[in-house]
Protein backbone atom coordinates (compact mmCIF):
# COMPACT_ATOMS: atom_id res chain seq x y z
CA UNK A 1 0.00 0.00 0.00
CA UNK A 2 1.65 3.54 -0.87
CA UNK A 3 2.99 5.73 1.90
CA UNK A 4 3.13 8.79 -0.56
CA UNK A 5 -0.22 9.25 -1.49
CA UNK A 6 -0.96 12.87 -0.14
CA UNK A 7 -4.81 13.80 0.81
CA UNK A 8 -6.03 17.14 2.23
CA UNK A 9 -6.71 17.30 6.10
CA UNK A 10 -10.35 16.88 5.52
CA UNK A 11 -10.10 12.90 3.91
CA UNK A 12 -9.91 9.82 5.73
CA UNK A 13 -6.84 8.29 4.88
CA UNK A 14 -3.87 10.14 5.10
CA UNK A 15 -0.38 9.08 4.70
CA UNK A 16 2.62 9.44 7.58
CA UNK A 17 3.95 12.38 5.95
CA UNK A 18 0.35 14.08 5.81
CA UNK A 19 -0.35 16.28 9.33
CA UNK A 20 -3.93 15.01 9.33
CA UNK A 21 -4.14 12.66 12.19
CA UNK A 22 -5.91 14.12 15.15
CA UNK A 23 -3.89 14.10 18.31
CA UNK A 24 -5.07 14.54 22.16
CA UNK A 25 -5.90 17.94 22.83
CA UNK A 26 -7.85 18.74 19.11
CA UNK A 27 -11.25 19.35 19.77
CA UNK A 28 -13.68 16.88 17.69
CA UNK A 29 -15.85 19.14 15.39
CA UNK A 30 -19.23 19.15 15.08
CA UNK A 31 -19.09 17.84 11.32
CA UNK A 32 -16.41 15.03 12.36
CA UNK A 33 -18.74 14.45 15.04
CA UNK A 34 -21.42 14.36 12.22
CA UNK A 35 -19.18 12.15 9.99
CA UNK A 36 -18.08 9.77 12.27
CA UNK A 37 -22.18 9.23 13.55
CA UNK A 38 -23.26 8.79 9.35
CA UNK A 39 -20.26 6.39 9.60
CA UNK A 40 -21.83 3.66 12.26
CA UNK A 41 -25.25 4.50 10.70
CA UNK A 42 -23.89 3.21 7.78
CA UNK A 43 -21.95 0.18 9.14
CA UNK A 44 -25.23 -1.02 11.16
CA UNK A 45 -27.20 -0.66 7.94
CA UNK A 46 -25.25 -3.12 5.89
CA UNK A 47 -24.57 -5.49 8.65
CA UNK A 48 -27.93 -5.37 9.34
CA UNK A 49 -29.13 -6.64 6.35
CA UNK A 50 -27.23 -9.87 6.16
CA UNK A 51 -29.98 -11.24 8.64
CA UNK A 52 -32.72 -8.96 7.97
CA UNK A 53 -34.08 -11.42 4.93
CA UNK A 54 -34.13 -14.47 7.30
CA UNK A 55 -37.35 -14.11 9.10
CA UNK A 56 -39.01 -13.18 6.16
CA UNK A 57 -37.50 -15.88 3.82
CA UNK A 58 -40.63 -18.06 3.72
CA UNK A 59 -42.61 -14.69 2.54
CA UNK A 60 -40.08 -13.94 -0.22
CA UNK A 61 -39.94 -17.34 -1.73
CA UNK A 62 -44.06 -17.21 -1.62
CA UNK A 63 -44.00 -14.39 -3.69
CA UNK A 64 -41.13 -15.47 -5.75
CA UNK A 65 -42.18 -18.83 -6.76
CA UNK A 66 -38.80 -20.48 -5.28
CA UNK A 67 -38.06 -23.38 -2.90
CA UNK A 68 -36.16 -23.51 0.34
CA UNK A 69 -33.11 -24.70 -1.42
CA UNK A 70 -32.95 -21.86 -3.89
CA UNK A 71 -33.85 -19.21 -1.71
CA UNK A 72 -30.46 -19.80 0.34
CA UNK A 73 -28.99 -17.95 -2.87
CA UNK A 74 -30.38 -15.23 -1.50
CA UNK A 75 -28.80 -15.05 1.58
CA UNK A 76 -25.06 -16.57 -0.09
CA UNK A 77 -25.64 -13.39 -2.97
CA UNK A 78 -25.20 -11.15 -0.36
CA UNK A 79 -22.62 -12.61 1.46
CA UNK A 80 -20.35 -13.49 -1.67
CA UNK A 81 -20.08 -9.54 -2.82
CA UNK A 82 -20.33 -8.63 0.35
CA UNK A 83 -17.12 -10.59 1.93
CA UNK A 84 -15.47 -9.74 -1.46
CA UNK A 85 -15.97 -5.78 -1.34
CA UNK A 86 -14.26 -5.32 1.59
CA UNK A 87 -10.90 -6.09 1.18
CA UNK A 88 -11.38 -3.66 -1.73
CA UNK A 89 -12.54 -0.67 0.00
CA UNK A 90 -8.49 1.12 1.56
CA UNK A 91 -8.32 0.82 -2.67
CA UNK A 92 -11.33 2.42 -3.66
CA UNK A 93 -10.88 4.71 -0.73
CA UNK A 94 -7.81 5.92 -1.82
CA UNK A 95 -8.75 6.12 -5.24
CA UNK A 96 -12.11 8.26 -4.69
CA UNK A 97 -11.49 10.17 -1.30
CA UNK A 98 -13.60 8.27 1.85
CA UNK A 99 -16.41 11.57 1.16
CA UNK A 100 -17.07 10.36 -2.66
CA UNK A 101 -16.88 6.90 -2.24
CA UNK A 102 -18.86 6.91 0.97
CA UNK A 103 -21.94 8.43 -0.62
CA UNK A 104 -21.57 6.86 -4.23
CA UNK A 105 -22.02 3.62 -2.27
CA UNK A 106 -24.19 4.31 -0.13
CA UNK A 107 -26.35 5.94 -3.35
CA UNK A 108 -26.12 2.65 -5.18
CA UNK A 109 -26.90 0.92 -1.87
CA UNK A 110 -30.18 2.45 -1.77
CA UNK A 111 -30.77 1.70 -5.51
CA UNK A 112 -30.41 -1.85 -5.53
CA UNK A 113 -32.41 -2.16 -2.04
CA UNK A 114 -35.31 -1.12 -3.84
CA UNK A 115 -35.10 -3.07 -6.65
CA UNK A 116 -34.87 -6.17 -4.15
CA UNK A 117 -38.06 -4.97 -2.86
CA UNK A 118 -39.19 -4.97 -6.65
CA UNK A 119 -37.67 -8.18 -7.55
CA UNK A 120 -40.23 -9.68 -9.97
CA UNK A 121 -38.37 -13.32 -9.70
CA UNK A 122 -35.51 -15.44 -7.66
CA UNK A 123 -32.79 -14.73 -10.38
CA UNK A 124 -33.30 -11.12 -10.43
CA UNK A 125 -33.72 -10.82 -6.42
CA UNK A 126 -30.00 -13.14 -6.38
CA UNK A 127 -28.44 -10.54 -8.83
CA UNK A 128 -30.15 -7.08 -6.37
CA UNK A 129 -29.14 -9.07 -3.35
CA UNK A 130 -25.61 -9.37 -4.65
CA UNK A 131 -25.10 -5.56 -5.95
CA UNK A 132 -26.54 -4.72 -2.21
CA UNK A 133 -23.82 -6.91 -0.94
CA UNK A 134 -21.16 -5.43 -3.00
CA UNK A 135 -22.49 -1.77 -2.78
CA UNK A 136 -23.29 -2.18 1.35
CA UNK A 137 -20.29 -4.37 2.23
CA UNK A 138 -18.03 -1.05 1.89
CA UNK A 139 -19.63 0.85 4.82
CA UNK A 140 -18.31 -1.64 7.36
CA UNK A 141 -14.53 -1.25 7.72
CA UNK A 142 -15.22 2.63 6.51
CA UNK A 143 -16.83 3.24 9.74
CA UNK A 144 -14.14 1.64 11.77
CA UNK A 145 -11.73 3.83 9.13
CA UNK A 146 -13.36 7.27 10.26
CA UNK A 147 -13.02 6.19 14.22
CA UNK A 148 -9.12 5.67 13.79
CA UNK A 149 -8.48 8.35 11.13
CA UNK A 150 -10.91 11.29 12.35
CA UNK A 151 -11.35 11.22 16.50
CA UNK A 152 -8.12 12.10 18.72
CA UNK A 153 -6.71 8.83 20.71
CA UNK A 154 -8.35 9.73 24.21
CA UNK A 155 -12.34 9.80 22.10
CA UNK A 156 -11.45 6.49 19.55
CA UNK A 157 -12.99 4.44 22.60
CA UNK A 158 -15.92 5.68 22.67
CA UNK A 159 -15.79 5.58 18.80
CA UNK A 160 -15.15 1.73 18.51
CA UNK A 161 -17.65 1.18 21.18
CA UNK A 162 -20.30 2.90 18.40
CA UNK A 163 -18.56 0.75 16.04
CA UNK A 164 -18.88 -2.22 18.25
CA UNK A 165 -22.43 -1.65 18.65
CA UNK A 166 -22.96 -1.58 14.71
CA UNK A 167 -21.00 -5.57 14.58
CA UNK A 168 -23.57 -7.13 17.69
CA UNK A 169 -26.78 -5.22 17.89
CA UNK A 170 -27.34 -5.45 14.20
CA UNK A 171 -27.18 -9.03 14.14
CA UNK A 172 -29.83 -8.91 16.98
CA UNK A 173 -32.24 -6.75 15.82
CA UNK A 174 -32.31 -7.61 11.80
CA UNK A 175 -34.54 -10.81 12.89
CA UNK A 176 -36.70 -8.28 15.03
CA UNK A 177 -36.99 -5.67 12.36
CA UNK A 178 -37.79 -7.87 9.71
CA UNK A 179 -40.20 -9.81 11.52
CA UNK A 180 -42.30 -6.99 12.49
CA UNK A 181 -42.20 -4.79 9.24
CA UNK A 182 -43.05 -8.46 6.99
CA UNK A 183 -45.86 -8.82 8.93
CA UNK A 184 -47.17 -5.65 9.28
CA UNK A 185 -46.23 -3.90 5.65
CA UNK A 186 -44.71 -6.95 3.76
CA UNK A 187 -41.51 -8.34 3.26
CA UNK A 188 -40.72 -5.53 0.04
CA UNK A 189 -40.84 -3.01 3.43
CA UNK A 190 -37.37 -4.80 4.76
CA UNK A 191 -35.45 -3.46 1.74
CA UNK A 192 -37.90 -0.09 1.49
CA UNK A 193 -37.07 0.71 5.23
CA UNK A 194 -33.12 1.34 4.48
CA UNK A 195 -33.95 4.70 2.61
CA UNK A 196 -34.30 6.53 6.28
CA UNK A 197 -30.46 5.73 7.46
CA UNK A 198 -29.24 5.83 3.96
CA UNK A 199 -30.56 9.50 3.35
CA UNK A 200 -29.27 10.78 6.85
CA UNK A 201 -26.07 8.78 5.69
CA UNK A 202 -25.30 10.72 2.74
CA UNK A 203 -26.09 13.85 4.25
CA UNK A 204 -23.92 13.32 7.32
CA UNK A 205 -20.77 12.31 5.14
CA UNK A 206 -21.58 15.06 2.64
CA UNK A 207 -21.51 17.97 5.52
CA UNK A 208 -18.75 15.74 7.61
CA UNK A 209 -16.26 15.22 4.96
CA UNK A 210 -14.11 17.31 2.94
CA UNK A 211 -13.75 16.33 -0.61
CA UNK A 212 -10.74 14.61 -1.59
CA UNK A 213 -9.00 14.49 -5.16
CA UNK A 214 -10.21 11.71 -7.18
CA UNK A 215 -7.02 9.36 -8.30
CA UNK A 216 -7.69 7.35 -10.76
CA UNK A 217 -4.50 7.02 -12.29
CA UNK A 218 -4.53 4.46 -8.52
CA UNK A 219 -6.98 2.18 -10.23
CA UNK A 220 -4.34 1.23 -13.34
CA UNK A 221 -1.66 0.80 -11.14
CA UNK A 222 -3.65 -1.60 -9.25
CA UNK A 223 -2.61 -5.16 -8.04
CA UNK A 224 -5.73 -6.92 -10.56
CA UNK A 225 -3.67 -9.91 -10.00
CA UNK A 226 -4.16 -9.93 -6.16
CA UNK A 227 -7.57 -8.44 -6.78
CA UNK A 228 -8.27 -11.66 -9.01
CA UNK A 229 -7.17 -13.96 -7.00
CA UNK A 230 -9.24 -12.62 -3.92
CA UNK A 231 -12.25 -12.21 -5.31
CA UNK A 232 -12.15 -15.87 -7.09
CA UNK A 233 -10.84 -17.35 -2.81
CA UNK A 234 -13.87 -15.37 -1.05
CA UNK A 235 -16.34 -15.69 -3.37
CA UNK A 236 -15.56 -19.15 -3.53
CA UNK A 237 -14.66 -20.12 -0.17
CA UNK A 238 -18.46 -18.36 1.11
CA UNK A 239 -20.59 -20.28 -1.82
CA UNK A 240 -18.60 -23.39 -0.35
CA UNK A 241 -19.41 -22.48 3.52
CA UNK A 242 -23.39 -21.18 2.61
CA UNK A 243 -24.20 -23.93 0.55
CA UNK A 244 -22.27 -27.09 1.43
CA UNK A 245 -24.58 -28.79 3.99
CA UNK A 246 -27.60 -28.43 2.17
CA UNK A 247 -25.68 -30.41 -0.67
CA UNK A 248 -23.46 -33.00 1.76
CA UNK A 249 -20.26 -31.10 1.32
CA UNK A 250 -18.14 -33.70 -0.66
CA UNK A 251 -20.39 -35.87 -1.52
CA UNK A 252 -21.14 -32.80 -4.13
CA UNK A 253 -19.21 -32.25 -7.15
CA UNK A 254 -20.28 -28.33 -7.40
CA UNK A 255 -18.91 -28.22 -3.28
CA UNK A 256 -15.65 -29.97 -4.20
CA UNK A 257 -15.18 -27.40 -7.19
CA UNK A 258 -15.68 -24.54 -4.84
CA UNK A 259 -13.76 -25.76 -2.43
CA UNK A 260 -10.98 -25.67 -5.09
CA UNK A 261 -11.31 -22.59 -6.58
CA UNK A 262 -11.32 -21.11 -3.33
CA UNK A 263 -8.18 -22.78 -1.96
CA UNK A 264 -6.13 -21.89 -5.51
CA UNK A 265 -7.88 -18.09 -4.88
CA UNK A 266 -6.92 -17.84 -1.44
CA UNK A 267 -3.18 -19.17 -2.30
CA UNK A 268 -2.50 -17.02 -5.19
CA UNK A 269 -3.69 -13.45 -3.34
CA UNK A 270 -1.18 -14.08 -0.54
CA UNK A 271 1.60 -15.24 -2.96
CA UNK A 272 0.63 -12.18 -4.99
CA UNK A 273 0.32 -10.01 -1.66
CA UNK A 274 4.05 -11.05 -0.47
CA UNK A 275 5.73 -10.30 -3.73
CA UNK A 276 4.47 -7.42 -4.42
CA UNK A 277 5.73 -4.00 -3.05
CA UNK A 278 2.46 -2.53 -2.97
CA UNK A 279 -0.17 -4.56 -2.86
CA UNK A 280 -4.43 -3.64 -2.45
CA UNK A 281 -4.71 -4.58 0.75
CA UNK A 282 -1.60 -5.59 3.51
CA UNK A 283 -1.46 -8.90 4.55
CA UNK A 284 1.89 -8.40 6.46
CA UNK A 285 -0.36 -7.65 9.44
CA UNK A 286 -1.13 -10.73 10.11
CA UNK A 287 2.86 -10.58 10.70
CA UNK A 288 1.76 -8.61 14.10
CA UNK A 289 1.22 -10.57 17.04
CA UNK A 290 -2.01 -8.22 18.24
CA UNK A 291 -3.24 -8.03 15.01
CA UNK A 292 -3.36 -11.81 14.23
CA UNK A 293 -4.60 -12.92 17.67
CA UNK A 294 -7.33 -9.89 17.69
CA UNK A 295 -8.65 -11.62 14.21
CA UNK A 296 -8.21 -14.79 14.79
CA UNK A 297 -10.43 -14.12 17.75
CA UNK A 298 -12.78 -12.00 15.60
CA UNK A 299 -13.09 -15.00 13.66
CA UNK A 300 -13.87 -16.97 16.45
CA UNK A 301 -16.56 -14.33 17.62
CA UNK A 302 -18.10 -14.05 14.09
CA UNK A 303 -19.10 -17.78 14.42
CA UNK A 304 -20.42 -17.67 17.81
CA UNK A 305 -22.25 -14.48 17.24
CA UNK A 306 -23.58 -15.00 14.04
CA UNK A 307 -23.77 -19.01 14.83
CA UNK A 308 -26.14 -18.30 17.96
CA UNK A 309 -28.40 -15.99 15.67
CA UNK A 310 -29.09 -19.05 13.25
CA UNK A 311 -29.51 -21.26 16.06
CA UNK A 312 -31.95 -19.51 18.24
CA UNK A 313 -34.35 -18.33 15.82
CA UNK A 314 -34.38 -21.72 14.14
CA UNK A 315 -35.08 -23.63 16.95
CA UNK A 316 -38.01 -20.93 17.92
CA UNK A 317 -39.65 -21.46 14.64
CA UNK A 318 -39.11 -25.15 14.20
CA UNK A 319 -39.96 -26.61 17.68
CA UNK A 320 -42.01 -23.39 20.00
CA UNK A 321 -43.66 -22.73 16.51
CA UNK A 322 -42.93 -18.77 17.04
CA UNK A 323 -44.08 -16.28 14.35
CA UNK A 324 -41.17 -14.51 13.12
CA UNK A 325 -42.46 -11.58 15.12
CA UNK A 326 -42.80 -13.54 18.58
CA UNK A 327 -38.89 -14.32 17.58
CA UNK A 328 -37.73 -10.83 16.80
CA UNK A 329 -39.54 -10.45 20.57
CA UNK A 330 -36.76 -13.13 22.40
CA UNK A 331 -33.67 -12.17 19.92
CA UNK A 332 -34.08 -8.13 20.54
CA UNK A 333 -33.19 -9.23 24.21
CA UNK A 334 -29.60 -10.28 23.27
CA UNK A 335 -29.30 -6.44 21.53
CA UNK A 336 -31.14 -4.02 23.58
CA UNK A 337 -29.13 -4.13 26.70
CA UNK A 338 -25.86 -3.79 24.72
CA UNK A 339 -26.88 0.22 24.54
CA UNK A 340 -26.45 0.76 28.37
CA UNK A 341 -23.65 -1.04 28.83
CA UNK A 342 -21.42 -0.16 26.35
CA UNK A 343 -20.67 3.40 27.83
CA UNK A 344 -19.20 1.98 30.62
CA UNK A 345 -17.38 -0.65 28.86
CA UNK A 346 -15.71 2.39 26.36
CA UNK A 347 -14.97 4.07 29.86
CA UNK A 348 -13.33 0.94 31.38
CA UNK A 349 -11.20 0.11 28.61
CA UNK A 350 -8.89 3.40 29.53
CA UNK A 351 -8.67 2.24 32.89
CA UNK A 352 -8.31 -1.88 32.74
CA UNK A 353 -5.93 -4.27 30.80
CA UNK A 354 -8.25 -4.69 27.74
CA UNK A 355 -7.48 -8.75 28.04
CA UNK A 356 -9.20 -8.93 31.22
CA UNK A 357 -12.40 -6.52 29.63
CA UNK A 358 -12.52 -9.38 26.86
CA UNK A 359 -12.04 -12.46 28.99
CA UNK A 360 -15.12 -11.27 31.23
CA UNK A 361 -16.94 -10.79 27.68
CA UNK A 362 -15.46 -14.36 26.54
CA UNK A 363 -16.94 -15.69 30.02
CA UNK A 364 -20.72 -14.03 30.14
CA UNK A 365 -20.95 -14.97 26.16
CA UNK A 366 -19.80 -18.78 26.45
CA UNK A 367 -22.47 -18.78 29.49
CA UNK A 368 -25.19 -17.66 27.98
CA UNK A 369 -24.91 -20.17 25.40
CA UNK A 370 -24.65 -22.95 27.86
CA UNK A 371 -27.70 -21.81 29.34
CA UNK A 372 -29.16 -22.89 26.33
CA UNK A 373 -28.01 -26.05 25.82
CA UNK A 374 -30.41 -27.55 28.57
CA UNK A 375 -33.80 -26.30 26.49
CA UNK A 376 -36.50 -28.98 26.21
CA UNK A 377 -39.87 -28.62 23.86
CA UNK A 378 -41.39 -26.22 25.98
CA UNK A 379 -38.56 -23.59 26.13
CA UNK A 380 -39.89 -20.03 24.87
CA UNK A 381 -40.22 -16.56 25.75
CA UNK A 382 -39.26 -16.43 29.62
CA UNK A 383 -37.07 -19.38 29.86
CA UNK A 384 -34.86 -17.43 27.47
CA UNK A 385 -34.95 -13.97 28.37
CA UNK A 386 -31.97 -14.44 30.96
CA UNK A 387 -29.98 -15.97 28.51
CA UNK A 388 -29.88 -13.22 26.55
CA UNK A 389 -29.46 -10.77 28.52
CA UNK A 390 -26.31 -12.64 29.60
CA UNK A 391 -25.04 -12.76 26.05
CA UNK A 392 -26.24 -9.14 25.60
CA UNK A 393 -23.77 -8.11 28.41
CA UNK A 394 -21.04 -9.98 27.15
CA UNK A 395 -20.67 -9.18 23.62
CA UNK A 396 -19.81 -5.15 23.56
CA UNK A 397 -16.65 -6.84 25.98
CA UNK A 398 -15.43 -8.57 23.14
CA UNK A 399 -16.55 -6.65 20.31
CA UNK A 400 -14.69 -3.35 21.60
CA UNK A 401 -11.33 -4.88 23.16
CA UNK A 402 -11.07 -6.46 20.34
CA UNK A 403 -10.64 -3.59 18.25
CA UNK A 404 -8.51 -1.89 19.76
CA UNK A 405 -6.13 -5.16 19.80
CA UNK A 406 -6.53 -4.90 16.28
CA UNK A 407 -5.63 -1.14 15.60
CA UNK A 408 -2.69 -1.07 18.23
CA UNK A 409 0.33 0.23 16.67
CA UNK A 410 -1.04 0.23 13.18
CA UNK A 411 0.32 2.86 11.32
CA UNK A 412 -1.64 5.60 9.42
CA UNK A 413 -1.30 4.41 6.31
CA UNK A 414 -2.21 0.98 7.20
CA UNK A 415 -5.26 1.56 8.83
CA UNK A 416 -7.78 1.12 6.04
CA UNK A 417 -6.08 -2.31 5.56
CA UNK A 418 -6.32 -3.34 9.33
CA UNK A 419 -9.69 -1.98 9.27
CA UNK A 420 -10.94 -4.21 6.34
CA UNK A 421 -8.76 -7.55 6.88
CA UNK A 422 -10.55 -7.22 10.72
CA UNK A 423 -13.68 -6.96 9.25
CA UNK A 424 -13.33 -9.52 6.56
CA UNK A 425 -12.14 -12.34 9.37
CA UNK A 426 -15.35 -11.25 11.62
CA UNK A 427 -17.64 -12.28 8.85
CA UNK A 428 -15.80 -15.13 7.30
CA UNK A 429 -16.09 -16.54 10.63
CA UNK A 430 -19.67 -16.02 10.64
CA UNK A 431 -19.93 -18.08 7.63
CA UNK A 432 -18.15 -20.83 9.13
CA UNK A 433 -20.04 -20.65 11.74
CA UNK A 434 -23.66 -20.95 10.19
CA UNK A 435 -21.83 -23.80 8.06
CA UNK A 436 -20.65 -26.20 11.38
CA UNK A 437 -23.68 -25.87 12.87
CA UNK A 438 -25.75 -26.23 10.14
CA UNK A 439 -23.80 -29.42 9.23
CA UNK A 440 -23.73 -30.61 13.16
CA UNK A 441 -27.56 -29.91 13.58
CA UNK A 442 -28.22 -32.48 11.19
CA UNK A 443 -25.62 -34.79 12.00
CA UNK A 444 -26.72 -34.91 15.29
CA UNK A 445 -29.73 -34.59 14.88
CA UNK A 446 -29.75 -38.31 13.18
CA UNK A 447 -27.43 -39.67 16.50
CA UNK A 448 -29.79 -38.99 18.98
CA UNK A 449 -33.07 -40.07 16.85
CA UNK A 450 -31.34 -43.37 16.31
CA UNK A 451 -30.19 -43.22 20.15
CA UNK A 452 -33.96 -42.60 20.54
CA UNK A 453 -35.12 -45.64 18.40
CA UNK A 454 -33.29 -47.38 19.79
CA UNK A 455 -34.31 -46.74 23.42
CA UNK A 456 -38.14 -47.13 22.36
CA UNK A 457 -38.62 -50.75 21.62
CA UNK A 458 -42.68 -51.42 20.47
CA UNK A 459 -42.08 -54.51 22.46
CA UNK A 460 -41.05 -52.41 25.72
CA UNK A 461 -44.42 -51.81 28.32
CA UNK A 462 -44.24 -48.11 28.40
CA UNK A 463 -43.84 -48.23 24.90
CA UNK A 464 -47.12 -50.12 24.26
CA UNK A 465 -48.72 -48.39 27.01
CA UNK A 466 -48.28 -45.13 25.25
CA UNK A 467 -48.93 -46.51 21.60
CA UNK A 468 -52.49 -47.93 23.77
CA UNK A 469 -53.54 -44.38 25.46
CA UNK A 470 -52.72 -42.07 22.03
CA UNK A 471 -54.66 -45.06 19.79
CA UNK A 472 -57.71 -44.47 22.22
CA UNK A 473 -57.57 -40.79 21.92
CA UNK A 474 -57.38 -41.46 17.92
CA UNK A 475 -60.56 -43.57 18.28
CA UNK A 476 -61.90 -40.87 20.56
CA UNK A 477 -61.98 -38.72 17.89
CA UNK A 478 -63.64 -40.62 15.37
CA UNK A 479 -60.72 -42.72 13.69
CA UNK A 480 -61.11 -46.42 13.03
CA UNK A 481 -59.26 -48.83 14.73
CA UNK A 482 -56.60 -49.31 12.42
CA UNK A 483 -56.41 -46.30 11.55
CA UNK A 484 -56.11 -44.39 15.29
CA UNK A 485 -52.97 -47.18 15.39
CA UNK A 486 -51.38 -45.68 12.56
CA UNK A 487 -52.00 -42.52 13.50
CA UNK A 488 -50.34 -43.32 17.48
CA UNK A 489 -47.57 -44.66 15.50
CA UNK A 490 -46.85 -41.59 13.74
CA UNK A 491 -47.13 -39.20 16.83
CA UNK A 492 -44.88 -41.12 18.68
CA UNK A 493 -42.33 -41.25 16.00
CA UNK A 494 -43.28 -37.05 15.60
CA UNK A 495 -42.16 -36.95 19.27
CA UNK A 496 -38.71 -38.56 18.71
CA UNK A 497 -37.85 -36.45 16.35
CA UNK A 498 -38.85 -33.41 17.93
CA UNK A 499 -37.15 -34.22 20.88
CA UNK A 500 -34.18 -35.23 18.73
CA UNK A 501 -33.90 -31.90 17.25
CA UNK A 502 -34.10 -29.70 20.37
CA UNK A 503 -30.96 -32.36 21.57
CA UNK A 504 -28.88 -31.24 18.51
CA UNK A 505 -29.91 -27.47 19.39
CA UNK A 506 -28.49 -28.02 22.58
CA UNK A 507 -25.29 -29.84 21.39
CA UNK A 508 -24.79 -26.78 18.97
CA UNK A 509 -24.91 -24.05 21.84
CA UNK A 510 -22.74 -26.32 24.03
CA UNK A 511 -19.84 -26.35 20.87
CA UNK A 512 -20.58 -22.45 20.68
CA UNK A 513 -19.79 -22.12 24.93
CA UNK A 514 -16.51 -24.41 24.84
CA UNK A 515 -15.23 -22.61 21.84
CA UNK A 516 -15.58 -19.25 23.07
CA UNK A 517 -14.91 -20.59 26.71
CA UNK A 518 -11.30 -21.91 25.05
CA UNK A 519 -10.50 -18.55 23.50
CA UNK A 520 -9.80 -16.82 27.04
CA UNK A 521 -6.42 -18.88 27.02
CA UNK A 522 -5.54 -17.76 23.40
CA UNK A 523 -6.64 -14.08 24.45
CA UNK A 524 -3.71 -13.89 26.60
CA UNK A 525 -1.02 -14.59 23.93
CA UNK A 526 -1.90 -10.68 22.82
CA UNK A 527 0.08 -7.62 24.65
CA UNK A 528 -1.59 -5.64 27.17
CA UNK A 529 -3.47 -3.13 25.90
CA UNK A 530 -5.77 -0.23 27.22
CA UNK A 531 -7.82 2.26 25.15
CA UNK A 532 -6.20 5.69 25.13
CA UNK A 533 -7.03 7.98 27.83
CA UNK A 534 -6.91 11.68 27.67
CA UNK A 535 -3.30 12.39 26.93
CA UNK A 536 -2.25 8.87 27.90
CA UNK A 537 -0.80 5.69 25.74
CA UNK A 538 -2.36 3.37 24.42
CA UNK A 539 0.06 0.45 24.98
CA UNK A 540 2.03 -1.12 28.20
Amino acid sequence: MSGTTLNPPGGAITSPAAPALPQDGDKVSGRTKVAVAAGMLGAFMAVLDIQITNASLKDILGSLSATQEEGSWISTAYLVAEIVVIPLTALFMRVFGARTYMMGTTALFLLFSTLCGAAWNLESMIVFRMMQGFTGGALIPMAMTLVMAKLPPSKRAIGMALFGLTATLAPSMGPTLGGYLSELYGWPSIFYINWVPGLLLIGGIAYGLDAEKTQLKLLRNADWTGIAFMALGLGCLTIFLEEGNSKDWFESGFIIAFAALSLVGVLGWVVTSATRAEPFVNLRLYGQRNFLVSTALSAVFGMALYGSSFLLPLFLGQIAGYSPMQIGEVIMWAGLPQLMIMPFVAKLSSKVDNRILCSFGLLLFGVSCLMNAYMDATTGYDQLLWSQVVRALGQPFIMLTLSNFAMQGIAPKDMPSASSLFNMTRNLGGSIGIALLATTLSQREHFHSARLGEAINSFAPATQERIAALTQAFVGKGYEAGMAADQALKAIDGIVRRESYVMAYNDGFFIVSAVLLACIAVLWLSDKVKSPASGGAGAH
